[in-house]
């Protein structure tokens, strides 16, 4: 497979897809739940296990366009978020709509909560520090172990990755919440664990080829590491999709933006990481050349 040749082709689809996804959450807005926003939390014990769809034709009256989450060892309870204000009446009466439904007692109203955004900033805070602080520890072991230009390519892979499921959330406005946050800190590892090991295979390569150009190497040692690429990523992927199908709403929400950065992750370490340091050290070798003559 060539992958250093068609260059041009990965690279565009990856800007299409930021580009379209950026600009359409600018103009309408990212999809932010209520972790990012503030709202109304409350937390109900329902007494026996009910599905999110039911409690929602129940409440739909109230048009809350909240989340629903199932807590507690038998999964019985319930928590209700929306981005609403919601007083104390109105809270109530979301109860008294469930109390009556299930037979529930004033008692069974555990609690509920009013906050606002300032914990969604305190998350992006701790959320962009997290990420800063990876990534140079990753660019100072990466050229360590390598060199510097494979250490900034695997950085840049990094926010590519970041970007194309930020993206990816615009376009089909799905909800940003902490879970996505978590998300994302899981991905940047994983991501990197995948471009690790195709430049390993290049450092090596490269000892042993040394009458090969750059794009020559890049594509042996993609394609000699493609099969474990993708091998790795299916078994991961088959196991996150399982606890999308089968978990509940708290799994979900966390087990989808991995999907999407597991998939991105495994498409950026094979066409986007190593096509970038093939494209930096062709620029280098043309640049030393045009200065000695």
């Amino acid at each position: 497979m060539k992958v250093v040749e068609k260059k041009k082709i990965w690279f565009g689809l990856s800007i299409a897809i930021i580009v379209v996804g950026l600009i359409m959450g600018m103009i309408q807005g990212f999809n932010l739940g209520i972790d990012f926003t503030g709202g109304t939390m409350m937390q109900i014990d329902l007494k026996k296990q009910v599905s999110v769809n039911e409690i929602n034709e129940v409440i739909k009256k109230f048009d809350l366009d909240g989340d629903i989450l199932h807590v507690g060892e038998n999964k019985h309870e319930i928590i209700i978020k929306t981005k609403k204000d919601l007083n104390s009446g109105e809270r109530q009466k979301v109860f008294e709509a469930l109390q009556k439904k299930y037979n529930l007692k004033d008692e069974d109203f555990r609690e509920a909560e009013q906050f606002g955004p300032s914990i969604g900033k305190e998350i992006q805070k701790k959320a962009f520090l997290s990420v800063a602080i990876a990534a140079i520890g990753m660019l100072i072991y990466i050229t360590f172990r390598f060199e510097f230009k494979f250490g900034a390519s695997a950085i840049i892979t990094l926010l590519h990755d970041i970007l194309v499921v930020l993206a990816v959330f615009a376009i089909f406005r799905i909800p940003i919440n902490s879970s996505f946050v978590a998300a994302m800190l899981t991905i940047v590892g994983y991501s990197i664990n995948d471009t690790i090991v195709v430049f390993d295979r290049i450092r090596e390569n490269i000892r042993f080829m040394k009458k090969k150009n750059y794009d020559e190497i890049v594509d042996i040692s993609v394609n000699q590491t493609l099969t474990r690429s993708i091998n790795t990523s299916l078994t991961t992927l088959i196991t996150i999709t399982a606890l999308y199908v089968f978990g509940v709403e708290s799994i979900k929400v966390f087990a989808l933006p991995l999907i999407a950065g597991t998939i991105t992750g495994t498409y950026s370490s094979i066409f986007i990481a190593s096509p970038i340091w093939a494209l930096w050290k062709n620029w280098e070798l043309r640049k030393g050349r045009y200065n000695a003559g």
